[in-house]
């Protein structure tokens, strides 16, 4: 018996239909990823399971009494608490429980009255059964398994960012460890050693769980079969991500073989009726027309478009075109030590560390954002920058990406506009839909098309793959590899810079060895 079924979903979102007469299943101990290209439906589905969203059509069935835990990154929690109080509350039952037993036995010691003792053992066996006295293991195993140690388990929730804020949510997560995990993009928040931590987690977890990731090397490692979500329709895959690769590829030429092999048919067809409709062969030709209209025409292949990211470009000198002396960032107080470093005309810069570190604060700094703490830092006079920001804020959340561009961009037309947007990979039916309310995917191509539309010589780049789906995400590695200006680029992925970076500057490094803080 499935853990959940889904039959006849259809759903629209604005004018566009996510799902038609789609259907899924889960069984019990099932280890699902969920793809498909950006704005394809997959955040939706997730919130049509947990029933946030009433679908159009369809039914979603989950078995009797399972236990649903769903990765929700913007839940409200209760800054004044410290992630260890928060973590600890996933064990609030049988906390609960414990203080039963301890009021029994108190009972008993005030009383003498051992009458209790039955249901004190009750009590016990209930505790020792789930592992009540494991619990101190379980979090520090999860604590150091995410990275938590760094935050500092007595920090108060109020005072972390949004990346720690939600590597705490999914810790508490695990720890609940429900029957069926929903987790939405886990990774975007992590850092590599953190992702190979989850990846083993996942692996060994004894439930089922469905994933959405666009990091490929994570869904090959922790799924068992993989759902598609595209054209409307949803298909599972059995196997891991590099299976349903192939047998999607092998779908597609089959589909496409088909399709063309019909439409050859037709038009031999349609040639025969022409010819012969007035003639003496005309009753044979009104009969081929009766076929040709019962037939079913299998629909024109409708693969999406590969974006086409190409930067626009300014020539730059070979020399140093950013110098950064003793740098301290920080708001009220620095935090990293004096940094020390320096990015040559034409190079590439990667900068690592764990979330929260202080990364995304250097960046901003670096654009004027927010004021250094102390020392500076100087671009050459050459130097135009662009830069990307990790965060998805806009002014106006009802503008639409056409509108957005054309704010920014006032001499441009708006079929260049769709042109630009196209090859970035926005879909034609998101080009005027609000920006807040497409996916973070279909975001993030509006803010590259903004950059690209600019010419510059020295990018700035914060976690540019969030939320992109691969085809994006390999058009944006090719686009870098082949820009001829500076880049210093913040990201979790080693897989998409290694190839083309010259260098890495470890944060984490300069914090456990300020001496060596020169790069």
């Amino acid at each position: 018996m499935s853990l959940l079924e889904v039959k006849d979903l259809s759903h629209r979102y604005g004018d566009k239909m996510l799902y038609k007469d789609a259907a899924l299943e889960l069984y019990k101990g099932e280890h699902m990823g969920m793809v498909g290209q950006n704005g394809a439906g997959k955040s939706t589905l997730i919130n049509i399971l947990i029933g946030d969203v009433i679908p159009d059509n369809g039914s979603v069935k989950w078995q009797s009494g399972v236990r649903i835990g769903h990765l929700d990154q913007y839940a409200v929690i209760d800054g004044d608490i410290t992630v260890s109080q928060y973590l600890h509350s996933a064990f609030a039952d049988l906390y609960a429980i414990q203080r039963k037993l301890d009021a029994v036995y108190k009972e008993i010691a005030d009383t003498g009255d051992e009458s209790q003792l039955r249901q004190a053992a009750i009590y016990q066996e209930q505790l020792e059964s789930r592992d009540f006295y494991a619990i101190e293991g379980k979090i520090n195993q999860v604590v150091l398994g995410l990275g938590i140690d760094a935050i500092g388990v007595e920090r108060p929730l109020q005072k972390l960012s949004g990346g720690q804020r939600a590597k705490i949510i999914l810790a508490k997560l695990l720890l609940e460890a429900p029957d069926v995990l929903l987790l939405d993009e886990p990774v975007n928040f992590l850092d590599k050693e953190h992702v190979d931590w989850l990846a083993e987690f996942l692996k060994s977890f004894s439930g089922a769980f469905i994933v959405i990731s666009h990091d490929h090397a994570f869904l090959e490692s922790v799924c068992t079969c993989i759902c598609d979500i595209e054209f409307t329709t949803i298909k599972k895959y059995c196997g891991t991500y590099s299976d349903f690769q192939r047998q999607k590829q092998h779908l597609r030429k089959e589909y496409m073989r088909q399709y063309a092999a019909q439409q050859k048919m037709i038009t031999r067809t349609e040639d025969y009726i022409r010819r012969n409709i007035a003639g003496i062969k005309s009753k044979n030709a009104r009969g081929r027309r009766k076929q040709l209209d019962r037939m079913e025409r299998i629909a024109p292949p409708n693969f999406q478009q590969k974006p086409s990211i190409k930067f626009r470009e300014l020539p730059i000198a070979p020399q140093a075109a950013l110098k950064v002396n003793n740098l301290e960032v920080g708001y009220n107080s620095a935090l990293l030590p004096k940094l020390n470093f320096s990015v040559a005309g034409g190079k590439k810069l990667v900068i690592t560390g764990f979330n929260g570190i202080g990364k995304s604060t250097l960046l901003k700094t670096l654009i004027d954002e927010i004021p250094a703490i102390s020392g500076g830092f100087n671009f050459s006079p050459q130097a135009k920058v662009g830069y990307n920001a990790q965060e998805l804020s806009w002014a106006n959340p009802q503008m639409t990406p056409l509108q957005i561009v054309l704010h920014q961009y006032p001499d441009l037309t708006q079929k260049e506009i769709r042109r630009q947007l196209a090859q970035c990979g926005v879909k034609d039916d998101h080009v005027t839909q609000a920006i807040s309310t497409l996916s973070g995917g279909e975001q993030t191509k509006v803010k590259l098309c903004l950059l690209l539309l600019t010419p510059f010589n020295f990018l700035i780049l914060d976690e540019p793959t969030n939320h992109l789906d691969q085809e994006a995400k390999q058009a944006l590695q090719t686009a870098l590899a082949q820009f001829s200006g500076s880049v210093i680029l913040v990201c979790h992925e080693e897989s998409f810079y290694k190839s083309w970076a010259d260098n890495a500057l470890d944060i984490a490094e300069c914090v456990k060895n300020p001496e060596r803080m020169s790069s």
